[in-house]
Formats: C-alpha cells, sequence, structure tokens
C-alpha cells in the first residue's frame, strides 16, 4: 500500500511500523506534526511535555523500561535537551531510543539557524538524514534497530523543506516479535555517577569507531558513478537539489552523516578527479574530510547561510566556474509579493502591546506569537532571546539601572512558554526581587505552532480532560505577592493595571485571560457582533490602523491624497480594540 505523506506524517509512520510504545514532545515547527500524527496511532502512548528536556527524559524511562521510544523536537529544543541527551550516550539504552530533531535553515519560523550535526558528534551519537517521506519512515525503523545493536540513542535529523515536504511512501506492517518492556536493574550502567561514568566513556569511543565501519557496507549510504569529473558527498535534501542541479556528477549519498563511513569516502574520493561536499549550514562533513587528509571544495563555493535550492547550488558551480553558464540567464524571475508576519485578527495580544508602545516601555519578548509585537506599526518588542528569557533578561536588565528607568522595564511571555521555561526564571526574579513587571499573556494554548494544548489548558493530546495549572496561584506561590488579572480587550483598565504595576519597586505580574482567537468554542472569547467604519462619521485620521489589524484596511480617495477606513467583515472578530481608539465614534457594531 502507498500513500503521499509529509516527512514529518512518515516519521510517525515509521516509529509506529517500529513498534514505538511511548511517544513524547514539546511543539515547534517544523517538528509539530510528527507528534500530532504519532498521536493517531492507539498502539502509542503520545503526550506533550512542558518542554523538550522533559519530553528526552520521559522517553528515556521509556527506553530504561525496555520499551521503544521516541521524543521530538525543532533543532533549538536540542538546547534545552542536551543535558540528558549527553549523559544518555554513556548510559545508552534499554529499548531503542530514537531522537528526531527538525532544523530550519533560513529560519522560516526560528531564531537562529543551528546546525544539529554538530550536537550528534558533541554527544557522540549517530545520526541519520532521509531525503524524501520514504525514507523518513525507513530511516525511523532503521535508526531503532541501530539503536539496539549498538546500545546507543539515535538522532534523526530532518529540515523545514523535508518535514513538509510531500512524497510517495510504500507503507509496511508494524514489527512483531519486540520484547515485553519490563524493568530490569543495571545501576552501573545507569546511575552515572563519575565511578561509572569513567567506565562507560571508553565503551562510547569504541562504540563510534564500530558505527563508522559499520556504515561503510550499510545500504543508506551509497555511492552513485556517473562522471569522472566531478564527484559530491551530500545528505538529505540537499541529495535532491544536487540530481537536479547536477545530473551529471557522481555522488556519495551519505544516510547516515555521523559518524562518517571513512573507508567508503576514501573509495569514492579515488573514483574522481575533483571532489566537492554540498551541504547545508555548517561545514561539517568539509572539515571532517579535511581531517582525514582528502582535497575537498565545500563552503569556499557553497553559501554557508540560509538553505540550498538547485538554482543556487548551479549558480555557485558557475561562477566557479566548474561548469557553463546557464543559457537561461536572461530570463527574468517573477517576485512573489511580500507577506510580512502578523498577529491574527482580533488576536487579545495586540492592545497589550499597542499599549506598551505607548508607554513607552521597554520590553524584553519571548517566543511565541507575541513576538510579532515587535513587528510595525506597534514596534513593542526590544529582545527575543530564546524560550523563558523575557522574565531572565528582565530581571538582569533592572540590576544595571538607576530606579527611575527600572521601571520601563516589562517582560512577556505566553502560557506555554511561562512553563516551558520561564516558571524558574519567575522564581529567580522573585527571590531576588528584581524591580521589573512581567505579563503573561495567557491565550489558553500553544498557538504559534498550531494550537497545541499545555500544562495550562486543561486537555492532554488526546483531547482528554487534565489538571490546569493554575498561573495566577503559581506566581503567588513562586513569591510574587502582586498578581493582576485582566481583560486585555479592555483597553481603559489594561493602561490604568499597566501604570500601576509599573510603577512598583518590587516584581509583579500581570496576567491577561483571553484565548487564541481561533478557540471558538472558549466561552472567554470575545462573542461581539462585527464591526464596521460609518464612513460619513470618519474623519481619516488613521488611529484604528496604528493597530496593525489585518481586518483594517485604508481606502484612499479617488486622488489618492485622502481616504478612510474600512474593515474586513470577513476578518473582523469584533474584539472593539479598535472602537475604542476611535474619537469620532466612526467605529460601530454591524446593524
Amino acid at each position: 500500500m502507498k500513500e503521499i505523506l509529509s516527512g514529518n506524517e512518515a516519521i510517525a509512520r515509521g516509529a509506529f511500523e517500529a513498534g514505538v510504545k511511548v511517544a513524547s514532545a514539546y511543539p515547534g515547527t517544523p517538528s509539530t506534526e510528527i507528534l500530532e500524527n504519532i498521536s493517531t496511532y492507539s498502539s502509542i502512548n503520545s503526550s506533550w511535555a512542558p518542554n523538550e528536556k522533559v519530553a528526552l527524559e520521559v522517553a528515556i524511562g521509556a527506553s530504561f523500561g525496555g520499551a521503544r521510544s521516541i521524543a521530538c523536537m525543532k533543532h533549538v529544543g536540542v538546547n534545552v535537551a542536551a543535558d540528558p541527551l549527553f549523559t544518555l550516550s554513556y548510559t545508552g539504552v534499554g529499548g531503542g531510543l530514537v531522537l528526531i530533531v527538525a532544523d530550519d535553515p533560513e529560519m522560516h519560523s526560528s531564531q537562529n539557524e543551528q546546525d544539529s550535526r554538530n550536537y550528534a558528534k558533541f554527544a557522540k551519537v549517530p545520526m541519520l538524514e532521509p531525503a524524501d517521506s520514504q525514507e523518513c519512515k525507513e530511516f525511523t525503523r532503521l535508526a531503532f534497530e541501530l539503536s539496539e545493536k549498538f546500545d546507543t540513542p539515535v538522532m534523526i535529523r530532518s529540515c523545514t523543506r523535508i518535514s513538509h515536504g510531500k512524497s510517495i511512501v510504500s507503507l509496511s506492517e508494524p514489527v512483531t516479535g519486540l520484547p515485553e518492556p519490563k524493568l530490569v536493574k543495571n545501576p552501573p550502567k545507569l546511575v552515572m555517577l563519575p565511578g561509572n561514568a569513567r567506565v562507560r566513556h571508553p565503551l562510547v569511543e569504541q562504540r563510534t569507531l564500530d558505527l563508522s565501519t559499520f556504515g561503510d557496507s550499510w545500504e543508506i549510504n551509497r555511492i552513485e558513478s556517473r562522471s569522472e569529473e566531478i564527484g559530491i558527498i551530500c545528505t538529505g535534501v540537499t541529495y535532491q537539489y544536487v540530481r537536479e542541479a547536477l545530473p551529471e556528477a557522481s555522488t556519495l549519498k551519505l544516510g547516515m552523516v555521523y559518524p562518517l563511513p571513512k573507508k567508503l569516502i576514501n573509495e569514492f574520493a579515488a573514483t574522481v578527479k575533483k571532489l566537492y561536499v554540498i551541504e547545508e549550514l555548517d561545514p561539517f562533513i568539509e572539515e571532517q574530510v579535511l581531517a582525514m587528509g582528502i582535497p575537498v571544495i565545500g563552503k569556499e563555493i557553497i553559501p554557508l547561510c540560509g538553505e540550498l535550492s538547485p538554482g543556487r547550488i548551479r549558480v555557485a558551480f558557475e561562477k566557479a566556474e566548474i561548469i557553463p553558464a546557464s543559457e537561461t540567464k536572461n530570463v527574468i524571475e517573477e517576485k512573489l509579493i511580500p507577506r510580512p508576519p502578523n498577529m491574527c485578527p482580533g488576536c487579545p495580544h495586540r492592545g497589550v502591546f499597542y499599549l506598551l508602545n505607548k508607554a513607552n516601555a521597554y520590553v524584553t519578548g519571548d517566543i511565541g506569537c507575541y513576538t510579532l509585537g515587535f513587528m510595525p506599526p506597534l514596534n513593542a518588542m526590544d529582545t527575543c532571546v530564546c524560550m523563558g528569557a523575557s522574565i531572565s533578561n528582565a530581571s538582569g536588565i533592572v540590576r544595571s539601572l538607576p530606579p527611575e528607568e527600572q521601571r520601563r522595564v516589562v517582560a512577556v511571555i505566553g502560557d506555554s512558554t511561562f512553563l516551558h521555561t520561564g516558571v524558574n526564571s519567575l522564581m529567580e526574579m522573585a527571590y531576588n526581587q528584581a524591580p521589573a513587571t512581567v505579563i503573561i499573556l495567557d491565550n489558553r494554548i500553544t498557538a504559534m505552532t498550531g494550537r497545541q494544548e499545555n500544562p495550562a489548558s486543561g486537555y492532554t493530546l488526546a483531547g482528554v480532560k487534565a489538571p490546569e495549572v493554575d498561573i495566577p496561584d503559581l506566581c503567588r506561590a513562586l513569591g510574587i505577592k502582586h498578581v493582576r488579572i485582566l481583560d486585555p480587550y479592555d483597553l481603559e483598565e489594561t493602561k490604568k493595571v499597566l501604570q500601576e504595576e509599573m510603577s512598583r519597586a518590587e516584581p509583579s505580574v500581570i496576567i491577561t485571560n483571553r484565548p487564541c482567537c481561533l478557540i471558538k468554542d472558549d466561552s472567554r472569547f470575545s462573542k461581539s457582533a462585527l464591526l464596521e467604519v460609518v464612513q460619513s462619521d470618519c474623519t481619516g485620521c488613521k488611529a484604528c490602523l496604528r493597530i496593525g489589524c489585518p481586518a483594517i484596511e485604508w481606502q484612499p480617495d479617488a486622488e489618492g491624497k485622502k481616504g478612510k477606513s474600512f474593515i474586513d467583515p470577513l476578518l473582523c472578530t469584533g474584539c472593539t480594540v479598535c472602537q475604542q481608539l476611535c474619537k469620532f465614534n466612526a467605529i460601530r457594531q454591524v446593524k
């Protein structure tokens, strides 16, 4: 049986066919859909974790219990999960354990462009990299076999194009005959006290050597001989680009990118006159091949930053005069109209950022929909580093400022991000009494990645009712004395509370209580009637445009000198924020 699947769907299918029992993840584009699809298989216990470290530790626990397990995250999530990952390399596994990481070259939805292959080398664990959806499924199955064969966690690296691209996948039946999970005591292997860890380290080093030798004859690493003039080492999606851009070149397609199959690389290098490495981001393979004493060209001609494409690869080889210049140089490329990111119409965060801008606040931001508070016309975010950093950054900034400047510092964080890594930061702020204001934008969901549940939303991944973290009580338990809850659609009340809390000489927390505007069944969602601009009353002052709502358009007159606002009824949610800004009562409910 065959289906057309995305890479993420295929990884989920591979986990099912591999007999996975436990799956855990924290949502993050481009990896989110993996766990969402795994959850459709009833044989797998699937759950969202508060963060990536916890997700990996859940998978580790299941592995220690003898079950095959999987953890999924985006590239920056591995930073959070690195602590258990490095020690897991020493302990090894019980049941097979696979860590899926989805990189994001070009940073389509990420704050950096880090290359996760470096983590495999750093942690000394093998990494596989599929080139299409079929390989996503097959490599996931093979990864569990490799994990158990070599007593190691295995990383699989995807990227945005592989995760979201679709291709044909041949489906198979799940494996049978796997050992039943059971508890087996083995403290010398699993308790990483220094004495035990010293014994395990040499085993890890030998495992890396054995994996390299294994890779020399493993079928997922293969030589494809064509021209003797040019040989290219490539992996993952870049293999597809190379085949399209340079169809005559010989290729060494690596399915396992760490450790490298050194003997196979030497064999391939001997068959071609010029050897190249084409890889996205870091010169990860290139540096290792050079260290082997093999002349190879890579980042000398291939861009170091951003994602590749067949066109970029061909242009690079043309500029280096390795291949003839294309005859289609004069073709004019049609440029797409830019579509800058924006908060949704009716987003409960919009009014908060409008008022923070008006208050001239210095806003330390975080990762989520609300990061768009940086965008014009709101222009109300001054820093954004990583998950949970908004509160810690604010706590540090106020310590460097005189009292009058401290009052301007406001940290903004979402509910899911607060539970991810913001709790410890707020604990530090309360403990050290850093005088900053924290705004927790509680929209009841992990919104930016597609509205996934979290421990404060009241539901599990399976939609089962669950205990809700009481965020106000949690803040009080951490030592925050001043906790305010407000409706962010009420601009006057929001402005009043902001002024009061920003004037305090001690930490305080404001919690907004409107859900994501796409959760229509939440009783707290605004159910006001839609709004319209009464054209006869509109003066063209443009006050309503200053909130950047996509539902509000500017319609110039025939001469293009004056104009009036118009509210698109297909986009308006009736949140009333624009209505509150209009001083001429020109915005009213639709009759």
